[in-house]
């Protein structure tokens, strides 16, 4: 699995498979933790869906809303500390091309 990865990505060395894992790991996490708190700062609480049906799912939902953002800054943030910054840039935009956000890359046409 590792060699398919390092081929995919175009990566030669398992050194930096390894720092993009923990790039990965890193990312991950931190958004899943700061979610919450930048939920909490706009004043959407769980108990604020107890009225509602399915309410924990919304706010799961909204959890999940909030947290995309906040990866996809963290990736690049987190990238650059472990000198991954290309790799991180070309994955984001592949990522945001996929859905349909790839108008943010598009190069302008020179005079």
């Amino acid at each position: 699995m590792l060699k398919y990865l390092k081929k995919k990505w175009n990566i030669s060395s398992n050194f930096q498979l390894t720092l993009i894992f923990i790039v990965f790991a890193i990312t991950g996490t931190t958004s899943a933790k700061l979610a919450v708190p930048l939920l909490e700062l706009i004043n959407i609480y769980p108990s604020n869906f107890d009225d509602f049906k399915l309410g924990n799912i919304l706010y799961t939902f909204l959890r999940i809303f909030i947290i995309f953002p906040i990866y996809q800054i963290l990736l690049i943030v987190v990238a650059v500390f472990f000198f991954q910054f290309k790799f991180f840039w070309d994955f984001e935009k592949k990522i945001l091309k996929r859905i349909g956000l790839g108008f943010l890359f598009k190069k302008k046409n020179s005079k």
